[in-house]
């Protein structure tokens, strides 16, 4: 990786929105580490598109369910990055990784809330507070949220209460670093086709048509609709953008 560049950290960036923001900051010359959870042939694929166009990219291991991992691979992300730049630091945190649940309140059990709650908050708490030491001054955390912390859809309340929770997370994390010039944001897509959710969006015809009904634009979002936004809010174009919630939905259920 080259010194000159700068370097954003995405997790869950080996298919879907994460793939595509990887591929969206290395179009602007950004050198990108993507994390993956068990595909690490997907993972080493898009590490080869980034390098295709021009920029350097890693690819780690990590269960960001399993906070008590974070430490060695910390360690060994940053004595990579230490190699290979002369820094073990990042400039921009995306935390993307994720998984759906869908189930109504009533048969919601425990055990789902808390594989939710670990992915969707605790991961994404601990996850940053141990990489605050190795993000430059001047950099960015983007929580990557959903249009489901707005847009009330039966059968998402814990995903949707959690996301919710994330943007709060946002504001306090923008006010708390804010000192080091790191300023922070919540993405928040709408429906998007990918096979997030068991591919519901965008497998489903009548599900697809119904979103598209209700969406301005007309049409649910595809991945392209996504990590361009994710990308610029890692430039200095965006450097006045802190706090904020941003809906990327096409103009879903306005």
């Amino acid at each position: 990786m080259s010194t000159k560049n700068k370097i954003g950290l995405i997790t869950g960036g080996s298919r879907g929105l994460g793939k595509n923001m990887a591929v969206a900051m290395a179009k602007k010359g950004m050198d990108v580490v993507i994390t993956y959870n068990t595909n690490q042939e997907a993972a080493e694929r898009v590490v080869a598109e980034i390098q295709s166009l021009g920029q350097k990219a890693l690819a780690f291991q990590l269960d960001t369910r399993a906070t008590g991992s974070f430490n060695a691979f910390i360690q060994q992300l940053t004595a990579q990055l230490n190699e290979q730049t002369g820094s073990p630091n990042i400039d921009f945190l995306i935390n993307n990784a994720g998984t759906a649940l869908y189930m109504p309140v009533a048969n919601t059990t425990e055990a789902q809330m808390e594989e939710i709650f670990h992915i969707h908050y605790k991961g994404v708490f601990f996850l940053t507070q141990q990489l605050l030491p190795f993000i430059n001054d001047g950099g960015g955390i983007i929580n990557i949220s959903s249009g489901l912390s707005r847009i009330i859809v039966p059968g998402y309340s814990v995903y949707g209460s959690l996301k919710a929770a994330v943007e709060t997370l946002t504001r306090y994390l923008a006010i708390e670093l804010g000192t080091r010039k790191i300023r922070v944001n919540a993405v928040a897509p709408g429906a998007i086709e990918t096979d997030f959710g068991g591919g519901l969006m965008r497998d489903n015809k009548e599900v697809n048509a119904q979103v598209a009904s209700h969406t301005a634009l007309g049409r649910v979002g595809l991945p392209d609709d996504i990590g361009g936004v994710v990308a610029f809010l890692c430039t200095d174009e965006a450097y006045w953008i802190n706090g904020q919630r941003i809906e990327v939905s096409g103009g879903q259920s306005l």
